[in-house]
């Protein structure tokens, strides 16, 4: 029997130059989110509920970044806000694990779990007909074609193609910005160039301590799990680590080696080694070394965290707590990758700063109406070893809790392009606050909702209308404003966060102890004049408008109503208040709180659907 041999040579070559990775296949999405991390996989998970064709492109084969694949499992603040996908991540921690308290197990957080479950949530979160991930597969490059990119990708021996209209930087340390020559800064800013009184005069490239996180796990009484010596180990390198007065700094020593230990102890008696104190931080800044650079440079610090190992199994008497076997699918059953603190900080529409978060009401620029992710956790910065980093007590900088602007993860001259994870605009004293794990989360997510929103009108990102995006996050139940006394399951919640994010009604700040907070107090009386000055703004036809200082009532209203609205029935005030507050006295003379007033002038003035550009100042009609 004859063959025709053309074709099927034609085959038989192009299986031989794909399987040898000469040949590059290609694939195509509305959205390329490029590292699986914090960051990445919410961003990929709200952008593909959103209707987006959306693809995750990570290095490991596991999902989550620092909160799983680093090893830092132990989550830092927002424990009061649940925002969007970090509300369902922390959820199903409750579901699998029993409840809160069974994961109350260290006293650095509210939230710890192990690893390998983190991981396994995360990928049970990414389930989606709209979402595609590449696990095991290393970014090269990303090249601008007309108004697409295409990257290409290294998946075990072959190279891939892959078009996408959009992509989003979600790496660690933000490698396809800086590959694209998107501007950015790296280390300490001078104070003169942010105007924060906190920072040094001169900026510097000294970036925090990262360190190489180890899960240990309790073997039993009796056991004796300790690891073989390692290489240039020096007890004296480790004096201090049970000093437990203050993880930021030497001060001691108010010795409890116990208490240590429970500072990140997980569910199933398991522990997570992230401790500052002559611990298993150290100095080590890779950010712009090679990736075989970085690799040569990260032998240091997991040696640097197995002699910490090595010194709690020996000179502090824990042989029974052994690396644990059952976490990471890696050789040596460490990490997949080290927890980065710090990263580029890219050149955005807006930057964060200080002043923005210790006043966000009292800025020229209203950068918290444009709020797309909260957090609540103090600025902390590890320099402890780093001798010459500044002294600066960064944990001193009081703070109430803030809320990240969406200009932060818009370059200013790179169309198609969304930045997150810790690169985003921020200066370096902000990023101690923005880096930590529930804010990268729900930063992810707001990047998601942002490329969504940007491919779904057709626009470039610098281009859509904020209030679009925030909207799709309050849908994702996000807040957009740090109140933590009105929750995602509040009737009233969305309306309230609008109203938050115009300003006309503001939250009130304060700096307490580890977890910062603002609060709304939607129970409290309002006077009718402090509405009218929030409402003057929005609407100049009451800049004459004589206000009382007597507490608002639906009459009160119904009469800045009128100002405003040609016609207005006040029977509609009344019916709309009836509805919301069934059983209550519907007398003219009621005073209403700041609830009711929010809830009321959201339902008939709708402020929120005034346009805004990216510093929060309105747009012109």
């Amino acid at each position: 029997m004859k063959y025709s041999l053309r074709f099927p040579l034609a085959v038989i070559l192009l299986s031989i130059l794909t399987a040898s990775g000469l040949y590059a296949q290609s694939a195509k999405f509305q959205l390329v989110v490029i590292g699986g991390g914090a960051s990445g996989t919410t961003a990929a998970v709200q952008a593909s509920r959103m209707g987006v064709k959306t693809l995750i492109v990570e290095e490991t084969e596991w999902l989550g970044g620092m909160l799983t694949s680093a090893g830092v499992s132990a989550i830092d603040g927002n424990h009061n806000m649940p925002s969007g996908l970090w509300g369902e991540f922390r959820q199903k921690l409750y579901d699998y694990y029993g409840g809160p308290e069974k994961v109350e197990t260290g006293w650095v957080s509210n939230t710890l779990f192990e690893p390998s479950v983190g991981n396994k949530i995360l990928k049970e979160l990414a389930v989606n007909k709209n979402l595609a991930i590449w696990f095991n597969t290393t970014w090269i490059k990303s090249e601008r074609q007309g108004n697409k990119w295409l990257n290409t990708v290294q998946k075990g021996k072959k190279k891939l193609s892959v078009e996408a209209d959009l992509i989003i930087d979600a790496t660690e340390l933000g490698d396809v910005m800086a590959s694209l020559k998107v501007p950015y800064s790296i280390g300490m800013d001078s104070r003169y160039d942010t105007k924060e009184e906190y920072a040094p005069e001169q900026a510097n490239d000294i970036i925090q301590d990262l360190t190489y996180v180890v899960t240990l796990k309790d073997y039993g009484k009796g056991a004796d799990r300790t690891i073989r010596k390692p290489h240039g180990y020096d007890p004296n390198e480790f004096k201090n680590a049970c000093d437990v007065s203050d993880p930021s700094k030497i001060t001691g020593p108010d010795n409890n080696c116990y208490q240590m230990m429970q500072y990140g102890r997980l569910p199933n008696n398991k522990y997570m080694i992230n401790w500052p104190k002559d611990g298993n931080d150290i100095y080590l800044n890779i950010i712009e070394k090679t990736p075989a650079e970085r690799e040569v440079a990260l032998k240091e610090a997991k040696l640097h965290t197995l002699r910490f190992v090595y010194y709690i199994q020996t000179v502090l008497g824990f042989k029974n707590l052994g690396i644990a076997e059952d976490e990471y699918p890696t050789r040596d059953k460490l990490p997949m990758i080290p927890y980065h603190r710090e990263s580029r900080r890219m050149k955005g529409l807006v930057t964060l700063t200080l002043n923005h978060v210790s006043a966000p009401y009292a800025q020229p620029d209203p950068l918290y109406r444009t709020g797309i992710a909260v957090g609540d956790y103090t600025i902390d910065h590890h320099h402890l070893k780093n001798p010459a980093a500044p002294k600066i007590d960064f944990v001193k900088i009081k703070v109430p809790s803030y809320n990240v602007p969406l200009g932060a993860l818009i370059p200013q001259g790179t169309d198609g392009l969304i930045v997150a994870e810790k690169s985003i605009s921020v200066t370096n004293i902000v990023n101690g606050a923005t880096r930590l794990q529930p804010v990268v989360l729900t930063i992810g997510q707001a990047a998601g909702a942002l490329a969504a929103v940007s491919l779904q009108s057709n626009q470039q990102p610098r281009e859509v209308d904020v209030r679009k995006v925030q909207q799709a996050i309050l849908d994702s139940k996000g807040y957009l404003m740090p109140f933590i006394d009105v929750k995602p399951d509040d009737r009233d919640f969305a309306a309230i966060q609008r109203i938050g994010a115009t300003g006309i009604m503001k939250g009130s700040g304060l700096a307490y102890k580890w977890a910062n907070q603002t609060w709304f107090y939607p129970e409290r009386a309002i006077s009718e004049y402090e509405l009218v000055s929030g409402l003057k703004e929005y609407y100049p036809a009451l800049g004459n408008y004589q206000a009382s200082g007597s507490a608002l009532t639906l009459e009160s209203l119904s009469a800045v109503f009128k100002t405003l609205v040609s016609g207005f029935d006040s029977s509609l005030l009344l019916s709309e208040f009836n509805r919301l507050n069934p059983g209550k006295s519907a007398l003219t003379l009621t005073e209403l709180d700041r609830r009711a007033a929010a809830v009321l002038v959201d339902h008939f003035l709708h402020p929120f659907s005034r346009s805004i550009d990216f510093t929060g100042k309105l747009k012109s009609d």
